[in-house]
C-alpha cells in the first residue's frame, strides 16, 4: 500500500492498493477509483461488529454504514478529495497507543484500525465542550488519515504544560492529553468579547494538532452574503415578474 497527498488548499489523498489489500472508509468519502476496486458497504468495519457497535461510531460522528475498498486482480487506486479548505494527515497508530479525533476528522484507515466512541472524562468537557464531547477514538494497529479544517498546527505539550483553544479549533490530540473546559474570566469579556463563554484547555503530556477552521465556522463567515444575494435574487426576481405581469396584461387590454 502506497499513499501520496496531492494539492494544497483542497488536497486529495490517493491511496495505491495491492491486489488483495483493503481500505475502510466513512460513507460517501469516495472521490474516484480504479474500476477493479470493489466497494462493499458494512456496519462491521473499522474494528465495529454488529447494530451496537455501529451506533457507537455513529455517535462519535462516523455513520452507521462504512465503506471497505478491495483492489481484485492487480493493484488499484482509491482517491479521496477533501470537501472544506483544510489538510489531509497521515497517523499510525499501535502499541495501546489512540489518537482522540474530532467528530468529522477521521477519513479512512487501513483494516486493523478501530474506530470508536469516545466520551471525555471530565463533566465539564462533555456538558460544555460542544462537539468536543463526542470524540472519535482511533485505536489498533495500522495507518489512518485525517480531515482538519484551515492549516493544521501541530503543538507538543510537556507533562503539566496547558494550552487554552476554542473547542472547534481541537483537532486532534493524544490519549496522554487530557481536556478539560475553563471559563473565560471576567463578565466583560464574556458578554462582549465575542469568543463565548468557555475554552478547552488542553494539558500534556502529549502532541495536538491544532484546526484553524471548522465546517461551521466557514458557514459562519459566508452567510451574510450568501444571505444578502439571496435577499437580493429574492428582490430582483419578484420586481421581474411583476412588470412581466404587468406587460401580459398591458397587451391582452
Amino acid at each position: 500500500m502506497r499513499s501520496t497527498i496531492a494539492g494544497t488548499t483542497l488536497p486529495v489523498l490517493r491511496v495505491m492498493l495491492d491486489d488483495g489489500e483493503r481500505l475502510i472508509a466513512e460513507t460517501g468519502e469516495l472521490s474516484w477509483k480504479t474500476p477493479n476496486v470493489d466497494l462493499a458497504t458494512t456496519t462491521s468495519g473499522a474494528g465495529n461488529a454488529g447494530f451496537f457497535g455501529a451506533m457507537r461510531r455513529s455517535l462519535a460522528g462516523g455513520g452507521l454504514f462504512m465503506t471497505e475498498f478491495t483492489a481484485r486482480g492487480g493493484p488499484g487506486l482509491v482517491a479521496f478529495a477533501a470537501k472544506i479548505p483544510g489538510a489531509i494527515v497521515e497517523h499510525a497508530v499501535g502499541g495501546g497507543r489512540s489518537m482522540l479525533v474530532h467528530r468529522h476528522g477521521f477519513l479512512c484507515a487501513t483494516p486493523g484500525v478501530t474506530l470508536d466512541l469516545a466520551f471525555q472524562r471530565s463533566l465539564g468537557a462533555g456538558i460544555f465542550g460542544g462537539d468536543g464531547f463526542r470524540l472519535q477514538k482511533v485505536s489498533g494497529q495500522g495507518m489512518f488519515w485525517s480531515m482538519l479544517g484551515g492549516e493544521v498546527i501541530p503543538h507538543d505539550l510537556a507533562p503539566g504544560e496547558a494550552v487554552d483553544v476554542h473547542p472547534g479549533l481541537v483537532g486532534m490530540f493524544e490519549d496522554t492529553v487530557s481536556f478539560d473546559i475553563t471559563m473565560l474570566p471576567g463578565i466583560r469579556n464574556k458578554l462582549f468579547g465575542g469568543d463565548g463563554f468557555f475554552l478547552a484547555r488542553l494539558t500534556g503530556p502529549g502532541r495536538v494538532w491544532l484546526q484553524t477552521l471548522t465546517a461551521p465556522g466557514l458557514a459562519h463567515a459566508l452567510a451574510p452574503y450568501l444571505g444578502m444575494e439571496g435577499v437580493t435574487a429574492t428582490a430582483e426576481g419578484s420586481l421581474l415578474g411583476a412588470a412581466v405581469s404587468g406587460l401580459i396584461r398591458h397587451v391582452r387590454k
